[in-house]
């Protein structure tokens, strides 16, 4: 059969790239056309990688904005080039702003829609669930509890487990011992604190600051921050000089996985973080009028997807427009070994990784997707 995978995002290249293994490995015959990235690539061949996330990923509405033209045109293009594959079913992956315009088009020409990683339509955008219903024949969620939610919408979702799980696994399973990761990257002995920035620029000069004022707290432990490949190394350098916090590209996972405890902003990584055991807390930089908004704009009572998941606070989140230095290193050392709430976190983190699924999410998701479309 042939599948058209769209994605937008490093994250997506991702899961797409695992979900690609697992449809091959249901249905040797499957035949691939993509907007994603080089994980993608490397299931489903270079040749059928029509366009890379690296030129579709705009982040925030100014950046849209900014881009309006380039974003209609790349819609445009993607509906040329699936009308031109012609595939049995076309698979979103996350990316909601682009993929659910892509819904309503592909539905509207009688093709299949199938939507992996839902759209986070419990947090805000609650309006997109009518569209979902209207547009997405098949819905696939990565959190247990949005299975209930999307019922009560009159949507009856499938969940497998979480992707992450899979990208974790796979990870460990290769990756370097804790005396190479720290030869590798210049760091010594001490104890770590990963320090988990953002993914964006403008998170990265919010949030490296406070985390850099709470490391001068700590001299027997090294901070190190956990850069993103696709933001230029000096915008770190610059915000980290004068301090003694150190930096490491591209190494996410070595050193959340070496680290004692972590500090971490919103989205994805505070999950990551848990699923591999580190002790966390989540510290958010917003602007004043947002600690106002904040009740009013946000549908749920937390930010960090393991407090979500698990329905009550476990890691601590500081969302603030100006932190007390000494009371967040006060929560810091509760979590860190010998801390007073270290133990409680990680068993909270053993629910989580239960609730989560455990291996194979990937590939029970490719084989509800080949079976459904055999039927």
């Amino acid at each position: 059969m042939k599948y058209f995978i769209v994605v937008g995002e490093p994250s997506g290249d991702l899961h797409g790239s695992n979900l690609m293994k697992g449809i091959v490995a249901e249905d040797s015959e499957a035949q691939f056309r993509f907007w994603g990235g080089d994980k993608m690539a490397e299931v489903g061949g270079r040749e059928n990688l029509a366009k890379h996330y690296r030129e579709t990923s705009f982040f925030g509405i100014a950046q849209v904005v900014r881009n309006l033209r380039t974003v209609l045109g790349q819609i445009d293009e993607c509906k040329r080039d699936i009308e031109a594959f012609n595939p049995d079913v076309v698979i979103l992956i996350d990316y909601p702003s682009f993929n659910m315009r892509i819904a309503k088009w592909a539905k509207a020409k009688g093709l299949k829609v199938y939507y992996y990683i839902a759209p986070k339509v419990w947090a805000w955008k609650e309006w997109r669930v009518k569209e979902i219903r209207k547009y997405v024949d098949r819905l696939y969620t990565i959190f247990p509890f949005e299975t209930e939610y999307f019922r009560s919408k009159g949507i009856e979702p499938i969940f497998c487990g979480n992707p992450l799980c899979d990208s974790i696994a796979q990870y460990k399973a290769t990756m370097p011992s804790r005396e190479v990761f720290l030869s590798d990257n210049g760091l010594d002995e001490r104890p770590i604190v990963a320090l988990l920035a953002g993914s964006r620029r403008s998170e990265i000069k919010d949030n490296l600051a406070d985390m850099i004022a709470i490391s001068r707290h700590f001299p027997d432990y090294q901070f190190v921050v956990a850069a993103v490949p696709w933001l230029e190394r000096e915008l770190y350098e610059k915000i980290l000089q004068g301090s003694e916090v150190k930096v490491v590209c591209n190494r996410t996972y070595d050193t959340l996985i070496y680290a004692e405890a972590a500090i971490v902003t919103s989205g994805t990584a505070t999950l990551e973080t848990a699923l591999m055991n580190t002790p966390e807390i989540v510290l958010y930089h917003v602007p004043k009028i947002y600690e106002w908004l904040r009740p009013i704009v946000l549908k749920i009572p937390f930010i960090s997807l393991v407090n979500i998941n698990l329905g009550r606070e476990c890691v601590r989140e500081i969302v603030v427009n100006k932190i007390d230095v000494e009371a967040v290193s006060e929560e810091l050392r509760s979590i860190l070994e010998g801390g007073a709430k270290r133990a409680k976190m990680l068993a909270d983190f053993a629910e989580l990784q239960k609730m989560m699924g455990g291996e194979g999410s990937s590939r029970r998701a490719a084989a509800d997707i080949v079976k459904s479309l055999r039927k």
